[in-house]
């Protein structure tokens, strides 16, 4: 609700009301006094009504409160910590500051209690016509600014849970399940925001979107922070599933996910996609992957540098860890073989005390038969890792040879650039040809299991709602996902993917990280507002959002962490979407992915670098849905 009062006239919202009475439909409560007495008889029947359902203060309050609040406002300490259990897998949550949502939240009793999840809003909500979301989106940024609230996130979302007195393990579609009425969720920095305040900029929130006739919102501040998610030749694409390196091969393969950073560096991030100028070979990633906040934030160019900027595969800790993955691997080959050795005698034996002839002695033969052949493949398997395994520990120890090549251009990361105002955060590398000799294009390794059927039937289960819909997407013999045009940032916004009752269907997304691996999400068409605070000051951005997509009950929902910057999202057409900036939340794995659109980065890039080509089969393809 906005006070239209002589103090607020101090508030720096206060001359934007008043250029904005039109779109707002405010007036100044001197000149409608009526107007002012409604507004204080909305708060309070919002103070009763709205949060009549939330839990008190707790009776053992330490009383250290920097900001004391009304009861009515405050929600319980067990609420702020619990209310949204089921966002995070690592057993740390989101903290709730304030809710206008009318659900009643309970204490989890002995058959356990809700576990929430994420959920996109509909397609077709009036806050996605004529791109009204845009415009109120930045009004209420105007109005946390007004009140000093350190946000960190904006974003427009749903939640969805299965009712207590059911199942909690079926995944979004099943059971008694329950979605909210469209959420503004706030994200604001941890110990900044008192109840009462958030309780006062949720009235004026509502006030927003009631004079855009926008009803059955709820808005709700929780505690976040808008993080960045930080030798010899490169190998080729496995060549299909019964490929002994199948599982073992692709952080030193040239498909798309390569775990990146600069010599000497203790983070890292994930190389996103290649473009080609000529007959040089280059590649993006996120620029804050490969600087550190001491460097500052000057364009950088390596013209005239006479020290490069390295770029390395697998640095520090990583590389270790890539080899003791390796060791692992053939750890279980070795117990593959035992345990065929054993079964083997088993099934020896029995065709020794079986008739000749009898079924069981045939049994017994096909069996020792499929015994041998799998225990063949796996020795010979063992063979080939362990030789792989040398070669890595040979001539990839060195950091040195695991250099990939420079960086050859990094615009500063900028926010201000009109129209669209998206988070420039890039870099473009240079690329040593020599250790990209098996360099196969812009392609996606789709590898989720032992074989291509069970990566098959992981993907398009994470690429799809378990509802009816034309078919997008289908599975590569070779388990690649070649890559072959840029979905749009119009078509972001506007998607036009349906269901067989024409109802809206969300668009599925996937990214393979070097932190996360192939994770699968829903691509909000609602771009998000987040702020990200240094020592400097902040710097905002509009981003698309992707919320993580639970496709399966024995996966997390998770879309990608720390070390994920980067990554290239595409979708099931096999286009680029986006390139992963950052993800929300005050600890790991992030509930929110944040990413700029593809399209815009390229078109930069463009500029910069005259003739460059996405080396697709029509390289100057822009697909649309």
């Amino acid at each position: 609700m906005f006070w239209w009062s002589d103090k607020n006239r101090e508030s720096p919202f206060f001359p934007f009301l008043l250029l904005n009475t039109d779109l707002l439909g405010l007036y100044s409560a001197r000149d409608c006094p009526a107007a002012a007495v409604q507004t204080e008889a909305l708060a309070q029947e919002h103070a009763v009504n709205l949060r009549g359902t939330c839990s008190p203060v707790d009776a053992d309050s330490d009383g250290e409160d920097e900001h004391p609040v009304p009861i009515a406002h405050q929600v319980s300490k067990y609420e702020a910590a619990a209310y949204y259990i089921g966002l995070n897998i690592r057993g740390q949550v989101p903290k709730l500051v304030y809710r206008t949502s009318s659900d009643a939240f309970f204490e989890p009793n002995q058959h356990g209690g809700r576990r929430m999840e994420l959920a996109h809003v509909d397609e077709d909500h009036e806050l996605g016509k004529d791109g009204l979301w845009d415009v109120v989106r930045d009004l209420i940024v105007l109005l946390l600014d007004s009140k000093a609230i350190k946000h960190s996130s904006l974003d427009l979302v749903c939640f969805t849970w299965v009712n207590e007195n059911h199942s909690v393990t079926e995944p979004v579609g099943y059971g008694a399940r329950y979605t909210t009425p469209p959420t503004v969720w706030i994200g604001v920095l941890p110990n900044t925001l008192s109840a009462d305040l958030a309780y006062e900029a949720a009235l004026e929130i509502l006030e927003i979107l009631k004079q855009h006739n926008i009803s059955g919102v709820d808005v709700a501040f929780r505690e976040s922070v808008v993080k960045f998610s930080r030798g010899p030749a490169l190998y080729g694409p496995p060549d299909g599933d019964h490929d002994p390196l199948y599982q073992v091969v692709d952080n030193v393969s040239t498909p798309l996910s390569l775990p990146i950073s600069t010599l000497g560096a203790k983070t890292q991030g994930t190389l996103g996609f290649y473009f080609k100028v000529g007959n040089d070979l280059f590649a993006v990633t996120a620029r804050h992957v490969l600087f550190d906040h001491d460097e500052g934030n000057d364009e950088y160019r390596h013209v005239g540098t006479f020290v490069l900027k390295e770029v390395v595969v697998m640095e520090g800790p990583a590389f270790d860890n890539y080899c003791a993955s390796i060791h692992a691997h053939i750890r279980d080959l070795y117990c593959t073989v035992a345990s065929c050795e054993k079964r083997a005698v088993h099934h020896k034996k029995a065709k020794a005390e079986a008739k000749d002839g009898s079924p069981e002695a045939l049994d017994s033969a096909q069996s020792l038969k499929s015994i041998e052949c799998e225990m063949t493949t796996a020795r010979a398997n063992i063979v080939t890792l362990n030789g792989f395994y040398q070669n890595i520990r040979e001539h990839w120890r060195n950091p040195e040879d695991r250099i990939i090549g420079y960086v050859h251009w990094a615009p500063s990361i900028n926010t201000a650039v009109s129209p669209h105002r998206y988070m420039r955060d890039f870099c473009v590398i240079k690329l040593d040809k020599k250790k990209f000799k098996n360099y196969a294009g812009n392609v996606v390794s789709l590898a989720l299991g032992t074989t291509l059927s069970e990566s098959n039937d992981k993907v398009r289960a994470g690429l799809y709602d378990r509802v009816e819909v034309p078919s997008e997407f289908w599975y590569p013999f070779d388990g690649l996902l070649h890559l072959r045009g840029i979905l749009t940032a119009a078509d972001i916004n506007n998607p036009r993917s349906k269901n067989i009752d024409q109802s809206f269907v969300p668009r599925r997304v996937l990214k393979r990280g070097s932190a996360t691996g192939t994770t699968f999400g829903t691509l909000s068409k609602y771009m998000s507002h987040n702020r990200k605070y240094n020592i400097s000051g902040y710097i905002d951005s509009i981003e698309a959002a992707i919320l993580p997509h639970r496709y399966n009950k024995s996966y997390p929902a998770l879309f990608s962490k720390e070390g994920d910057s980067g990554s290239l999202v595409v979708d099931a057409h096999r286009r680029l979407v986006a390139l992963i900036t950052s993800g929300t939340g005050n600890t790991e794995p992030s509930g929110i992915t944040y990413a700029t659109p593809v399209e815009y980065i390229w078109a930069v890039i463009q500029d910069e670098y005259e003739g460059a080509s996405l080396d697709f089969e029509d390289s100057t393809n822009i697909a649309t849905a």
